[in-house]
């Protein structure tokens, strides 16, 4: 019964969804009718998570990684790589469209996140979901205050699932949420973001 909460944690909260959710959230926040925060969102997830998901998927029918989660540390390599690649078109893209700046923000801390966590990896499996969710909550709080607190819930548990699903250690799932968090603060401060969005 733990394994089997644990894997609907991981799942639930995987980088994807997690991804996503934030992309959504701060589209519609962002922009002042539904049809903007449309565009925004199908913009974003064409240009980065959707061939970012493809590509996985593909590698994994062809055998050529394990699994979508990508456990094995010396297979994260080329994912890295391919999102790197994704995120890069989607700074130029997001920024050459005149996107919201707090979008633009997210994708470059998203890129500063993977070149890292790139070099990390290296010889160190550290954990993208803890990252992805330890730095979705981050920006939450920097841009909701309290309220972006609340989301400071999801963290325990995916990190109690990875840990209990043996993907990572604890010292790998404490220092992606931290990196990430850290990564989204400087990222923020340098786009003049660390007040809510309603006070800048």
């Amino acid at each position: 019964m733990r394994k089997r909460v644990a894997e609907l944690t991981s799942n639930l909260l995987n980088p994807f969804l997690v991804s996503l959710a934030v992309i959504v959230l701060i589209a519609v926040d962002s922009t002042s009718s539904v049809f903007d925060a449309l565009k925004w969102v199908v913009i974003s997830l064409a240009l980065s998570i959707l061939p970012v998901l493809g590509i996985i998927y593909y590698l994994v029918h062809h055998q050529r990684i394990e699994g979508i989660s990508i456990r094995l540390r010396q297979q994260r390599g080329r994912v890295y790589l391919l999102a790197g690649a994704c995120v890069v078109v989607s700074c130029a893209v997001l920024f050459y469209l005149g996107a919201p700046p707090v979008l633009v923000a997210l994708f470059v801390a998203g890129l500063l996140a993977i070149v890292i966590f790139m070099c990390i990896n290296l010889w160190w499996k550290i954990s993208v979901h803890t990252a992805l969710v330890g730095g979705s909550v981050t920006v939450l709080i920097v841009l909701y205050g309290f309220a972006g607190a609340i989301s400071a819930v999801l963290l325990p548990a995916v990190t109690w699932s990875r840990i209990e699903l043996k993907h990572h250690s604890p010292a790998q799932v404490g220092a992606g949420a931290l990196l990430a968090a850290l990564i989204v603060v400087g990222v923020f401060h340098l786009f003049g973001l660390v007040w809510p969005v309603g006070a800048v």
